[in-house]
């Protein structure tokens, strides 16, 4: 039986979030010693080079549009890339994993309010359900092993992460659902000027790293399945899917995370860590659940 579009658009946005929890592994294990922010802005600036033949063969699209779209693109660029990424970044500087992780997780409820707002997408009984049941099993998880934040200043940066993470999710929606801009030249433009800015910041504060051939064969590897083939997928899925239905999607990183951490870097996962996994895969699947 053939998948519909909807259930293939699914499909699809796991897989793009285990390939954006495969890339915390990745960097975990190997890229520990790597400036984070100059590897961060060389990985968009070089998965926007994977995705430039594609823009090329759209160009005749990319000529014909309007001020209005430039516009929105380059804001999307803006939040999406350089504010979220570089926010998450120094967040981290001042404040632990765990309770970065912790934060990150309200975006759906933020992003279901916003879209609600904005995009006049309703949120059905079920859906509020199912990011409720999501947030429970997230408490599960994170509460007996997370004390109280030591930097304001780290729960700030998080909280500006998680905004601009949110805003993003609901312009990306904005502009995919119209159906009438390829998801490609979203993709390629918005990462394009996204990764400028922060790679040109990266530079500015650590110089021009020096890779290991390891380093940069983790680079383009990264680059190019884990970001540019990624995100343009993302972007397809945002045609079809919601923006409350993408953001848990989004946040089931939580529980790739875990499982990949488990599989391949020894860490251990608690019986009450399990628990809320399982809760929150609950949530999710209600989330994403639509009954006949």
């Amino acid at each position: 039986m053939p998948l519909s579009t909807r259930n293939k658009a699914i499909l699809e946005a796991l897989l793009v979030t285990l390939l954006w929890s495969s890339s915390i592994i990745l960097i975990k294990k190997y890229l520990l010693d790597v400036p984070p922010l100059a590897f961060t802005g060389m990985r968009y600036a070089l998965a926007f080079l994977f995705l430039l033949p594609g823009l090329i063969r759209r160009k005749g699209e990319v000529r014909q549009l309007r001020a209005k779209d430039w516009r929105y693109l380059v804001i999307l660029g803006l939040v999406y890339y350089t504010i979220t990424q570089g926010a998450q970044f120094l967040s981290l500087v001042y404040l632990d994993a765990i309770t970065m992780s912790l934060l990150l997780n309200f975006t759906g409820p933020m992003v279901a309010l916003l879209g609600l707002f904005f995009l006049k997408e309703s949120v059905s009984r079920l859906q509020w359900i199912g990011m409720s049941v999501f947030l429970i099993g997230v408490a599960i998880y994170f509460f007996p092993i997370t004390t109280m934040p030591k930097s304001l200043l780290g729960v700030g940066l998080a909280l500006l992460t998680m905004t601009a993470n949110s805003i993003a999710a609901v312009m990306g929606r904005g502009v995919n659902r119209e159906q009438r801009l390829d998801p490609m030249v979203v993709t390629g433009i918005s990462m394009g000027i996204g990764a400028a800015v922060l790679l040109g910041v990266g530079l500015a504060i650590h110089g021009i790293p020096t890779f290991e051939p390891r380093v940069w064969f983790l680079l383009f590897l990264i680059g190019g399945l884990n970001t540019a083939l990624a995100f343009w997928l993302w972007n397809r899925t945002q045609q079809v899917l919601t923006a409350t239905e993408s953001s848990v999607i989004n946040n089931s990183m939580l529980i790739h995370i875990s499982i990949l951490s488990w599989l391949f870097l020894g860490e251990s996962l608690s019986p009450i860590g399990l628990i809320g996994l399982l809760v929150s895969i609950a949530g999710v699947f209600l989330v994403s659940w639509k009954p006949a």
